[in-house]
């Protein structure tokens, strides 16, 4: 089986594969920049026990990493630990999208895989909203090619800035309000937040379909927060929170 690891800023999604491309479970965890090669087998051990798999199940793995440490620490556990080889996905994998941008190699790797699986799922032109520590918007024209995209604040940084800077406001749940018009404290800042990211997707969304090659696109949302927002919007053809994962196991299948 294949483990396909996905680290974000703050949390790290894992998905394990079957030999037919089914994902048959996921995980979600913390990203820890202090965590070692040794910590990190341990908790692959805990999820696995947990949920009826063993650690031998594991053939490969890949990952999507925007933190250099942490890559470096699941490299170590993956060969040391486990002898089995992990690939980093990044833009000059095999990944049969080119990259159509002056600096191929400085697009991070979660938005290769989502370009990816998009375009293999999907067909393409499409569109993907990303709604992780960053909303990342990823744009795959109707030639196949990646094209780039926007890169925004994502809802909890935006809500942590909010909530650290404004004395008065305290912490509250980041869920859709049942209208855009807040009537307290709480269901304004709800509002503000994912509505507002709504909107904003909205709006970077419009503008992009409008490019040449982009016409016509699905609009794909995925990321830990994409069911939050959808709810809140239109917008969306598809919530597909696998996407990332599957974006990485596909480009290990292309070797």
């Amino acid at each position: 089986m294949f483990l396909a690891i996905d680290v974000g800023n703050t949390q790290t999604t894992l998905g394990l594969f079957d030999e037919k491309g089914q994902m048959l479970h996921g995980w979600r965890m913390s990203t820890d920049t202090t965590e070692t090669a040794d910590m990190l087998h341990g908790r692959l051990f805990t999820f696995f026990m947990k949920d009826g798999f063993s650690l031998n199940d594991i053939t490969a793995g890949g990952i999507a990493c925007v933190v250099p440490a942490v890559s470096r620490a699941w490299k170590r556990c993956f060969e040391a630990l486990l002898d089995r080889p992990l690939i980093a996905v990044s833009a000059a994998s095999n990944t049969g999208v080119p990259v159509h941008m002056p600096h191929p190699e400085r697009v991070g790797a979660d938005r290769i895989a989502n370009a990816v699986a998009a375009r293999e799922r999907y067909g393409s032109p499409v569109v993907v909203v990303d709604f992780g520590t960053a909303t990342n918007i990823d744009v795959v024209d109707d030639s196949g090619a990646y094209r780039g995209g926007a890169i925004s604040p994502g809802l909890i940084l935006s809500a942590n800035a909010l909530f650290e800077r404004a004395a008065k406001l305290s912490s509250i749940p980041i869920e859709a309000p049942a209208s855009a018009l807040g009537n307290d404290t709480e269901s304004a800042v709800q509002s503000g937040l994912v509505i507002g990211a709504a909107a904003q997707a909205e709006g970077l969304v419009a503008r992009i379909l409008r490019e040449p090659g982009i016409t016509g696109a699905k609009v794909i949302a995925t990321g830990g927060l994409a069911k939050t927002v959808s709810v809140a919007t239109d917008v969306f053809d598809v919530v597909d929170q696998e996407l990332t994962l599957r974006g990485i196991y596909l480009i290990w299948k292309r070797g």
